[in-house]
């Protein structure tokens, strides 16, 4: 049975492509409607290049009620045993869990005394000897638990931070007790990590075979950790499920955002625009836009074409890469995600020394001031020859960021297929494992070995 949603009066993330043109018009643009809307029926009828890894396109509205509920229990579970739960993966296995909850939890929530939901620390996302040391002290006296995401259980990073993770917690509780605070989420029959689960009894959620890791926020490798951390997950498969339904086949361009997005940001990388800068002026977005950077360089950037995806937190950054931005090399555009109404309201006070000079700005909401540099921002840009794209957020909420991601998701497969290349594959990714496991002298890459120590 199909999960049944029901929102009723919800806005939806919207797009405004107008301070983009200048370098391309609005007619170039729509002159690729037919290209994006074919685009978009390759990825809806499931004939083009990797098409076996589309069980990301209906997958918002494929998950059940009982699947929610499962993983809600899980969840609760962990969140009854531990005050730490630590995520273990890499790319899209944790990316995508780091942007909802870092998004939608209190800022300093590390510094609160009293906590309602365990706190989601991460491994197994990069090799760092001090980084993991640091980790296994902190957790040195901590109940905590293991959510251990990988479909192969060999991918090196999370295989060694949770063959070293697993045993401090059986040290710590014994191997029953660790049992219980273990989960896999991994695929459905082989590899290594379904081979321990299986054995160890551990409770288990799969990987669907025709998801790739950067489109799985969705599935249980984002759901657990997320619902652990006391986020609602069926807000967030709501909102995912509506931009579904606004981006579907059926959608004319002029009202399909992903394909409008997807046929501006190839028109203007074919005029020269080579680096999308992902901007936003909300900080609890920060990790959206790591999300967003692995989903697009890492499905489009093949064949010696791409536009590279980079990303800054403004007004922070205008500090710092506000320079470059402005003067630089005009190879750049922005897309701007905007959030039209803050979860909370902060007036600036009155101050009778005035010494700052900012009585002017007395009585209003800091978001008033925020918004005004971000209106100022744009037209700097823009008038230093920077196209703009504006995402428009209603607020930041689970419901949004389901809606986001979606959007993301579906005009990342479009624009793929508008590039020319398989958006579903990342072929580069194994170069470097594979120099790695020679120098490290892997049992079957002796050949390797040889060959690149001669090169040294």
């Amino acid at each position: 049975m199909r999960l049944l949603i029901y929102r009723y009066n919800m806005k939806n993330i919207s797009l405004n492509i107008d301070k983009a043109l200048g370098s391309i018009t609005k007619e170039q643009v729509y002159a690729q409607a037919t290209k994006a809307s074919a685009c978009n029926a390759t990825l809806q009828n499931g004939n083009g290049a990797g098409n076996d890894f589309l069980g990301w396109l209906h997958l918002p509205s494929s998950i059940t009620d009982a699947e929610l509920t499962d993983i809600e229990n899980t969840a609760n579970v962990l969140r009854s045993k531990c005050e730490v739960v630590v995520a273990i993966g890499i790319g899209g296995s944790y990316l995508g869990t780091k942007a909802v909850v870092e998004a939608l939890n209190n800022s300093f929530d590390w510094l609160l005394g009293e906590r309602k939901n365990p706190v989601i620390v991460y491994a197994g996302h990069n090799i760092g000897e001090d980084y993991l040391y640091e980790l296994c002290e902190v957790l040195k006296g901590k109940q905590f638990g293991l959510i251990n995401i990988s479909k192969s259980g060999t991918t090196t990073e999370p295989a060694l931070a949770f063959r070293m993770l697993k045993k401090q917690l059986e040290d710590a509780v014994g191997k029953e007790e660790a049992k219980q605070r273990i989960v896999a989420i991994t695929d459905a029959k082989r590899g290594a990590l379904r081979t321990l689960a299986d054995q160890e009894g551990y409770k288990t959620f799969i990987i669907p075979d025709n998801v790739g890791g950067r489109f799985s926020v969705l599935t249980p490798v984002g759901l657990l950790p997320i619902a652990v951390a006391g986020i609602n997950i069926r807000d967030l498969v709501t909102g995912a499920v509506s931009m579904e339904k606004a981006t579907d086949v059926n959608i004319p361009f002029a009202d399909n955002i992903s394909e409008i997005y997807a046929a501006t940001r190839n028109e203007l990388y074919k005029s020269g625009k080579k680096i999308e800068i992902l901007a936003n002026f909300h900080p609890k977005l920060h990790y959206i836009a790591e999300w967003w950077k692995q989903l697009y360089g890492e499905s489009e950037g093949k064949e010696h074409k791409g536009i590279f995806p980079a990303s800054v937190d403004l007004t922070t950054d205008l500090h710092s890469m506000g320079q470059w931005i402005q003067d630089g090399e005009r190879t750049i555009f922005e897309t701007v995600i905007s959030v039209e109404e803050p979860n909370h309201t902060v007036l600036v006070p009155t101050d009778e020394a005035n010494l700052d000079g900012l009585n002017f700005l007395a009585g209003k909401r800091v978001d008033e001031v925020n918004k005004m540099a971000e209106l100022g921002t744009q037209l700097a840009h823009v008038d230093g020859g920077v196209p703009n794209i504006k995402i428009t957020m209603p607020e930041v909420s689970a419901y949004y960021i389901g809606q986001l991601f979606y959007f993301f998701e579906r005009a990342c497969g479009i624009s793929g297929y508008m590039l020319g290349v398989n958006p579903f594959d990342q072929p580069g990714v194994e170069a470097y494992k594979k120099n790695m496991f020679a120098l490290l002298n892997k049992p079957g890459y002796e050949k390797e070995s040889e060959a690149i120590k001669a090169r040294l």
